[in-house]
């Protein structure tokens, strides 16, 4: 079927993320959605392990990469849209709404002569805007309440939801990070559960509940039926008050401080300074720990 893509995950155990390579087979046009760039928080080494077994692979299928696509500034690892970018030379493109993110963060990191228009990406969408990848009609939906950012990226049947929903047996996403907010979650999840029954949802991170091997697609009938946030809680403020609850007992990411200054830069590293070296900088006491 036209409308029906391949759709290839790669699981990075490391922060438990899922990257995906959907191609049109009729064409062998794909995209690329929320690699990761490597990144070790206790050596400070990075390298790109995850982001060449992707090129690898796309290189194996004879595939040509149309689009890389971050569905947010990920606050738990690096993104590897540049360097990808480097590689292909195909365009980056997120969310017009990284620019909310962007000016938000900037302040938390003092600089003020960071460039807050989202002018690191080649393409921002803008909410409802279409695209293909291949001859796939695709197209993208904003999907705010985990950041100010997300969107979902709906190709064919296949539905990018990164964050937003995980597997139905963990659940959704949290609210808590600045910017977030449980009630305008419920109201994207209600709109990504409107898609049709069979289609395949896709999501960003698996943390194999109770063990299980990890698991990255499901479809909106079962999110609507299962999924363990949902199922038992048909409003919108018994949903809130069990994720807000639920996020008042959860640790921050151990590397968000260390990935939004990347990821709000679509990706690049710090330019070297005068040795030679990169540098991340790291705001102390902007966050509460959870001293426990």
């Amino acid at each position: 079927m036209v409308n029906v893509p391949e759709v290839t995950g790669f699981y990075e155990a490391r922060t438990g993320s899922v990257q995906y390579v959907v191609a049109d087979p009729e064409t062998g046009k794909c995209a690329i959605i929320d690699p990761v760039l490597d990144y070790d928080e206790k050596s400070g080494a990075t390298a790109t392990i995850e982001a060449d077994r992707i090129l690898s692979f796309i290189a194996d299928k004879g595939y040509e990469v149309q689009w890389i696509l971050d569905t947010h500034p990920h606050a738990d690892h690096f993104s590897a849209a540049d360097y990808l970018r480097s590689k292909t030379g195909a365009p980056t493109a997120i969310g017009e709404k990284i620019v909310e993110v962007q000016n938000l963060w900037k302040d938390f990191y003092n600089w003020p002569d960071f460039p807050a228009d989202g002018s690191q990406w080649d393409k921002l969408f803008a909410a409802g805007e279409r695209f293909s990848v291949g001859n796939i009609p695709a197209h993208v939906m904003f999907s705010p309440g985990h950041t100010l950012a997300s969107v979902t990226y709906v190709v064919g049947d296949a539905a990018f939801v990164h964050d937003t929903l995980f597997m139905p047996d963990s659940g959704t996403a949290r609210a808590d990070f600045p910017g977030g907010d449980a009630h305008v979650l419920w109201r994207s999840i209600q709109d990504i559960l409107s898609l049709p029954d069979e289609t395949r949802i896709f999501t960003g991170h698996d943390y194999c509940q109770g063990g299980r091997e990890a698991r990255w697609q499901s479809t909106v009938t079962e999110q609507r039926t299962a999924n363990i946030h949902l199922s038992q809680r048909p409003t919108e403020d018994e949903f809130v008050a069990v994720r807000e609850a639920r996020d008042r007992t959860l640790p921050m990411p151990k590397l968000i401080l260390h990935a939004l200054q990347i990821n709000i830069n679509a990706g690049r590293l710090p330019e070297p300074e005068a040795n030679g070296r990169r540098y991340l900088k790291i705001p102390l006491d902007l966050l509460q720990a959870p001293w426990k």
